[in-house]
């Protein structure tokens, strides 16, 4: 930013154009996204009447040989009734006509009149269902919330072409529309008779309480560990604040936010917090805004709520005042300008408001003896702000013969008033009381980025950086003494006091560690470093692994809530589940290798590689003899197993699907699957031969081991409460 953006300059007209030009580039990518969901459409349903032609023929073909074939021994015997493929509903004769994949209402046949008067209409004893549907889901969500949170015109479309659930008691399937998709499922035969579109059913009585949150966000957050007069540590990780009592290895959770934390402050009374969130979705799929939240630590109630409709994309920096009596909250947002603002927060509203930089902002505090000063920090600036008259007055800090940081990475407060700050360069700079202006310099205080300062009561300044290193410093900002944290913590992102003559650290590795200056650190906190996609529970042992793409398997033990164990993968995995004997555990990764490990000693069993896409399920049949494996690349790949999951044959694939695998279940006697993908489809085969099973009389009646798949008849009622096609690691026991 420039010297001359402090003098003053009418905006309006420059902030309203970018504003129309960002929303007309917005409404762009609405209709390019729109426009490539129909092109996926139209592709999925060319691939589903080619196969559907295949079928069609080998239908034929099959009924010309008089008997089962080699290849199909088992497909053959089964009779031919109305078929399950793609969520619609293929005509009882072989072959003749064709339904269009956008609906049973608007076949268009291909035969002879006389073939016509043969093929019932699927809708023509539908019951059309009065529930009112929410949404189906907009794949545009995730993108629109890293930015504004603006209005969303791909939701009229959405509106327009809502379709009502149909319920066919004469077939006895219920049917719905995703994307204008139809989705056929297919009931038990005892449920039919009684089946009313409309019914509701009691809500069960007992309902889940969080009991314990395992991970801390210390990669891309900072200044979010406290310790407070309770005995507890309070930090973040997702929408969820966790208050740890490390001694008597009790949490508790505020779970007021509705999307990921970014930013935390305690206030001066130890009692009050301030949370700030991204902008996020609720749970009927309308947009959230950004805002913070203050809430009572101890009773855990929101007290007030700041900024909706105000702040952009996300907050990054909280600080509560410390010389009035903790009256005024400053904000700082992740939007182009990143603005700060400062707040009555009690009051819920806002005094002053300022573009603060272009670039990143990483930390932002009021001085501890003057409630109107402000100091922000981030990408090349550092900026002390005065609050007059409702107006924040910048003045920039002068570097003069020191070289200016590419960072000014974090920033605190001598006991005399003057502003310490830390930056990419490894220097600690005291600015004087009261002035821009270098006082003090430790040149080279760390090896590299200096991530945080933490003053002590005693007066003592505590740093820590990428260098790993926890150094002390006197009140002349002569070093004490030094401790370097191990090498699998990782750099330090964070430091706060603790108990005595104990202090806490966050890592950028997502670990929170508790120890003293001068000795060893334990670990009380820890989880994965980037997303988490493989969730797997112990078929019988109270422990569960994870693992994702930082490349980290995990098991854990949910008693204890302690790591039993860690081990590093070379690439990133993707899905996990147990061998039913619990002895081995397959991991899916996302380059089409798979690998099992021994569950007890972490050792590497065998491994193996099908396609080179990411494998997005892995799941053990019951009784342990088969493995089914869902690509991206369209395949279930089935192995069978023996030996209690230590050796692997492979006996073929599955193929059928037109789009990548999301989900299967296996049925109660390991002989039969079902499987959801990408584009809607549920499949079910023979997985000892590698077939798909098209007959409705055979799979409308089958005992599932377990519902993981989120389409099918069992699952149906759900879409009435969260209409979006989502992926959830959940595991029950």
């Amino acid at each position: 930013m420039s010297d001359c953006e402090g003098l003053p300059m009418d905006d309006s007209a420059s902030a309203a154009s970018s504003m129309e030009v960002t929303d007309r580039i917005a409404s762009l990518e609405q209709r390019v996204q729109m426009q490539e969901d129909e092109i996926q459409l139209l592709k999925s349903a060319l691939a589903d009447v080619v196969r559907r032609l295949n079928l069609s023929e080998e239908q034929q073909a099959l009924g010309s040989r008089r008997g089962p074939t080699k290849a199909r021994p088992m497909i053959a015997t089964l009779p031919l009734r109305p078929t399950v493929n793609n969520g619609t509903i293929l005509p009882k004769k072989g072959g003749s006509t064709l339904p269009s994949p956008s609906g049973s209402g608007s076949r268009k046949d291909i035969s002879t009149t006389a073939n016509k008067s043969t093929v019932r209409r699927a809708n023509s004893n539908e019951h059309v269902g009065t529930l009112t549907r929410k949404d189906s889901g907009d794949s545009k969500g995730n993108r629109t919330r890293a930015g504004s949170t603006g209005s969303n015109s791909s939701g009229k479309r959405s509106d327009s072409k809502q379709r009502d659930p149909v319920f066919n008691a004469e077939e006895g399937y219920v049917k719905m529309y995703l994307k204008g998709r139809p989705i056929t499922m297919f009931m038990p035969k005892d449920q039919v008779d009684g089946y009313c579109l409309e019914a509701r059913g009691d809500l069960p009585c007992n309902k889940l309480k969080l009991d314990w949150v395992y991970g801390y966000r210390g990669r891309d957050c900072r200044s979010n560990l406290y310790l407070l007069p309770t005995g507890e540590t309070v930090y973040f990780i997702a929408s969820v604040v966790v208050l740890f009592n490390v001694d008597e290895q009790l949490q508790r959770h505020y779970t007021g936010h509705t999307d990921d934390i970014k930013c935390l402050a305690v206030h001066p009374d130890k009692i009050t917090i301030a949370t700030g969130q991204v902008a996020g979705t609720s749970s009927d799929g309308k947009q959230l805004a950004p805002h913070v939240r203050v809430w009572d630590s101890v009773s855990l109630n929101t007290l007030h709520v700041l900024g909706a409709g105000f702040f952009d994309r996300a907050l990054v920096c909280l600080a509560f005042s410390k010389s009035n009596g903790g009256n005024t909250l400053c904000v700082v947002d992740d939007s182009n300008d990143h603005v700060l603002s400062v707040w009555d927060w009690q009051r819920e509203d806002r005094l002053a408001d300022v573009k603060c930089s272009n670039e990143s902002v990483f930390a932002a505090d009021f001085h501890p003896t003057d409630s109107n000063i402000v100091v922000t920090c981030g990408k090349s600036h550092l900026y002390f702000w005065t609050l007059e008259k409702s107006m924040l007055v910048k003045k920039q800090g002068l570097f003069e013969k020191q070289e200016k940081p590419k960072f000014v990475l974090c920033v605190t407060f001598a006991e005399n008033g003057d502003t310490i700050t830390g930056d990419s360069s490894g220097n600690i700079l005291v600015w004087g009381k009261g002035t821009n202006r270098i006082s003090h310099v430790i040149q080279g205080a760390h090896e590299g980025s200096i991530f945080a300062l933490c003053m002590l009561r005693n007066g003592t300044l505590v740093s820590g950086g990428k260098d790993r290193r926890l150094i002390s410093w006197d009140s002349s900002y002569q070093q004490i003494q030094t401790v370097e944290v191990p090498e699998p913590f990782g750099p330090i992102r964070t430091v706060a006091e603790g108990r005595g003559e104990t202090v806490i650290i966050g890592t950028t590795k997502n670990f929170v560690l508790q120890g003293s200056l001068d000795g060893e650190f334990n670990s009380i906190t820890q989880g994965h470093t980037d997303e988490l996609w493989g969730l797997a529970v112990h078929p019988w042992k109270p422990h569960f692994l994870t693992c994702g793409y930082d490349r980290q398997v995990c098991l854990w033990d949910s008693s204890s809530h302690q790591l039993i164990w860690s081990k590093s993968m070379e690439d990133a995995a993707q899905s996990a589940d147990f061998h039913p004997s619990g002895a081995v555990v397959a991991i899916g990764t996302q380059t089409g290798r798979w690998l099992v490990l021994d569950t007890d000693t972490k050792d590497l069993v065998t491994v193996h590689t099908d396609g080179n896409e990411q494998l997005s399920v892995m799941r053990y049949g019951p009784d342990g003899n088969f493995l089914a494996i869902g690509s991206h690349d369209n395949y279930i790949y089935i192995y069978a197993v023996v030996e209690n999951g230590r050796k692997y044959s492979r006996v073929g694939k599955c193929s059928g699907h037109s789009s990548f695998i999301t989900h299967v279940d296996w049925s109660l006697d390991s002989q039969y699957l079902v499987s959801n993908s990408g584009d809607y489809e549920i499949l079910y085969w023979i997985p000892s031969v590698c077939k798909q099973v098209v007959s409705v009389e055979t799979t409308r009646d089958i005992d599932w081991a377990t519902h993981t798949c989120t389409l099918g008849f069992q699952v149906f009622g759900k879409w009435f409460l969260s209409p979006s096609f989502l992926s959830v690691c959940v595991h029950l026991k």
